[in-house]
Parts: structure tokens; sequence; C-alpha cells
């Protein structure tokens, strides 16, 4: 019998509101409902590859739960054993201030990297100085830095990159383009410059809800995605869900088969890079 081809899904949030406080669900609540791995396993059945880690990014939880949440995804791990990697949340607004925090998320070993949100903050959050002394202090800590911005911020973060040259970089969900409102530019020429440095990736999630979430179609995000695999190619992209918030626009098995069908014309071995192989290089899985 042939093995199933095996994928990592690099972007999945666990969420329970009785454990840990997550005041956007407020505006959500079509998914603040609790979502835990056995609810995985149902959103992701009938997909076609075997699900052989998961990573699990930090849901923008209250600030002051933050540290909570990677130790409650790191028992929840104990009962999902595919959990092999966290991107936890730390205030790298707060520059060396935040040391004692990444200090003790160092102390977890299955966190990989970090996330602090840009998205909802103003122009300049991320070039404010403290910000960026935050990001530089990730490597001493063996964490790479998930970015998770608008389009309108990307300018802000070819900035933030150009003076962390020592961080490993991912941008999360090909960095929001305005896909809602058919804006391509200067999304596009930004997301070229960013590829331009070789050790920066991309995450091939998020995309859907960027789009119009009543009325969007195949067609139209083709070439957001078209151009990302053009400007990092197959070394440098990975697959996520962003389940559940990906149910605000389709569910997961719809953007699964998006990604299947748009790396379809790739080589077998190309494909299991963006699926598997590039996902569990840059967070360094053990799988």
């Amino acid at each position: 019998m042939t093995e199933r081809r095996r994928y990592v899904d690099t972007h999945v949030h666990f969420w329970d509101g009785s454990v840990i406080d997550y005041p956007w669900l407020e505006g959500a609540s079509a998914i603040a409902h609790p979502h835990l791995p056995a609810d995985l396993e149902r959103a992701r059945a009938g997909v076609s590859l075997e699900l052989a880690a998961i990573v699990f990014e930090e849901a923008d939880c209250l600030p002051a739960h933050a540290l909570r949440e990677a130790e409650w995804i790191t028992e929840l791990a104990q009962e999902e054993p595919r959990i092999r990697g966290i991107v936890a949340s730390a205030p790298l607004q707060d520059g060396e201030g935040a040391r004692p925090h990444l200090h003790a998320l160092s102390e977890l070993p299955l966190v990989k990297g970090i996330r602090r949100l840009i998205q909802d903050e103003p122009l300049g959050f991320c070039t404010a100085p403290d910000f960026v002394r935050g990001v530089q202090l990730l490597p001493e800590y063996g964490f790479s830095f998930d970015l998770c911005i608008y389009h309108p911020q990307m300018g802000d973060v070819l900035e933030l990159v150009a003076q962390c040259p020592d961080v490993s970089f991912l941008l999360d969900h090909i960095g929001k383009p305005g896909i809602a409102d058919g804006i391509m530019q200067p999304w596009k020429d930004q997301l070229r410059e960013l590829a331009g440095r070789p050790d920066i990736h991309c995450k091939l999630s998020g995309v859907t809800t960027e789009a119009d979430h009543e009325n969007w179609n195949r067609d139209e995000l083709r070439p957001y995605i078209e151009h990302v695999l053009d400007c990092f190619g197959p070394d440098r992209v990975v697959f996520g869900s962003d389940w559940p918030v990906v149910d605000m626009a389709a569910d997961y098995v719809t953007w699964f088969d998006i990604v299947q069908d748009s790396i379809s014309h790739l080589s077998a071995a190309d494909q299991q890079k963006i699926m598997h192989d590039n996902g569990a290089r840059f967070y360094r899985l053990e799988i």
C-alpha cells in the first residue's frame, strides 16, 4: 500500500474562552465557541494528505494571558502530540523590557517563534526603536518572528527587516493584500522587494478572508497566490490553514484544495516543500 503524503499545518489557532480571554471574539460570534484538536480533526476530514504536525499560532488573547496561552498549548500538546510548535505572543514593543517574557517562553520547548500582531496598530508602530529592539532580541532566545500586517504596512515591514538582519522572518497571510477591493499595488512590488532577502519566508494562508467573505471566487485569488509563488519560489513558501478564522470566508478543506490546485503545476518534490518540508525546517519541528 502506498503511504499517504504528509503535510505540516503552520497556522492553527486553538482557543477556549473559559481558559484564556480573547476580547476580539466578542465581535466574531460565528467562531467564538471553543476550538480544540478534536474540532480540527472534524474540520479537516477529507483532505488528501496526512497531517504530520501542527504549529499553534498565538490567537490575540488578552496581553496579560499571553504566557498562560503558551503554557496551555504546551499542556494541550500532551493530548495532541502533533502539536510540534508554538508561535507565542510577546510584548516586543517594550524593547529590552520584553526580556523576562521571552526568557519565560524559552523555558517552553515547543515555543519556536514569536508573533506580536502589527495589523491593528498605526503606521510606524513596528519601526519604533523599542519595537525594533524587541525583534532584534529574538535570535538570543532561538526565536523566529511572524509578521502579521495589513498591506498598507508593507513599507514599515521593509524598514523593520532591514534593521534586523539576524532575525528569521515569516510573512503571515501573504501580507493581507486588499483582495476584496482588487488592490494589487503597491503590495505586489513591495512583496517582491521583501522576497529579495533570501531568508524571508511567506505563509500561504489567510487569503480567502482578505476577499469578500460572502462573494469571493477562486479566480480573484489566483493572481495573488501566483505572485507569492513567483516571488518566493517553492523553497520559501509554507502552507497554513488559519483555522478556524478561515471559516469566516471558507472552510479548512476548501482552502486546502485551493492551495493544492495552485501548486499542482509544480513537481512533486516542490509540492512537498510547500506542504511539509519548508514549514518543518523554518519552525525547527521535530517530526
